[in-house]
């Protein structure tokens, strides 16, 4: 407990990428159930997974009058389906590809008495293939998977660490499936320029209501296209005049011209003397040049951190 390292294990891209792309269109069947079933939310945090105690959760999802959840346990590495009423269907994730999770997901909720249909195209990736077709990806590596549960959990506790310095509106800390990342937004609280769209197999009237409103978003993902290796990202938007050559912190920081986002790689933080510090460090300067670039009002969107069981001054 006292090495703060072991919580923060290696995960090169490279070595699970397989894997990496099965979950990922896994995590989209199950967020496309809760999409259907949940009344549209803000900046659609209505279809968003949650960082659980043994995984990704839905969270409760909509059935009449009662709810259900589906739960992926990367422990005991499993689908658990579970109901208000008591009911529970569950099947073990090694050995299914894309077609067959969907199956057996469908399956075990008909066997439920819930009936989805869902849009079986992936969104937000190239070249998609419809869940029930998709054999080709079948790859699922418990120890990688492992891996990137114990990164989720850390990434998930210091996120809402700094969630807690924003008075202002600021979103959940949640992982969106279609681009697979654990984000944190914050919201200056004025009215974005419409959104131009174009996000790839997504509607632009999804894109544009997302972003309504000025963000300062960042969060983590694994890597994939210009960054290929798992790094955390800060972005805003609109981006305004002088964000980009912001100097953000620490050293290792550094903004992709490719993305239009500050990038600071897993990498430099988890092999940093204090990691949670690193990333701190990392959210804290690169919201700083978000709001101080666009003139938002600091001092009535921002307040101290929160600490266990202290109320907070006013």
């Amino acid at each position: 407990m006292n090495n703060p390292h072991a919580f923060w294990p290696e995960l090169p891209t490279a070595a699970w990428r397989d894997s990496y792309a099965t979950l990922h269109l896994w995590t989209q069947v199950i967020g496309k159930i809760r999409l259907v079933r949940s009344p549209w939310l803000n900046h659609s945090w209505h279809v968003a997974l949650y960082v659980s105690a043994r995984g990704l959760t839905t969270s409760p999802i909509p059935d009449g009058n009662r709810t259900f959840q589906i739960d992926l346990d990367f422990i005991d590495h499993a689908l658990r389906i579970t109901t208000s009423d008591g009911a529970q269907r569950q099947f073990a994730l090694p050995g299914h590809s894309v077609a067959s999770f969907y199956a057996a997901v469908m399956a075990a909720l008909a066997e439920l008495g819930i009936h989805v249909t869902i849009d079986e195209i992936p969104n937000e990736l190239p070249d998609p293939v419809r869940f029930s077709q998709d054999s080709r990806h079948s790859s699922y590596d418990p120890d990688a998977v492992g891996r990137l549960f114990q990164i989720l959990v850390n990434v998930d506790r210091v996120l809402k660490q700094f969630r807690t310095g924003f008075l202002g509106k600021a979103s959940p800390v949640h992982f969106f499936w279609g681009s697979f990342d654990l984000a944190v937004t914050r919201f200056s609280g004025r009215r974005a320029p419409r959104h131009p769209g174009g996000v790839p197999h997504l509607s632009d009237d999804v894109a544009t209501e997302a972003y309504s409103h000025e963000v300062s978003s960042a969060g983590f993902w694994p890597g994939s296209g210009a960054i290929d290796y798992p790094a955390f990202y800060c972005y805003a938007y609109p981006e305004p005049a002088g964000f980009r050559t912001a100097k953000v912190r620490p050293e290792a920081a550094f903004f992709s011209e490719a993305l239009g986002e500050f990038i600071l790689p897993y990498e430099a933080v988890r092999t940093a003397a204090n990691p949670d510090q690193a990333l701190l460090e990392f959210l804290h300067s690169s919201y700083e040049a978000a709001a101080d670039a666009a003139k938002w009002d600091r001092d009535a969107l921002e307040c101290a951190p929160g600490k266990p069981g202290v109320v907070r001054q006013i």
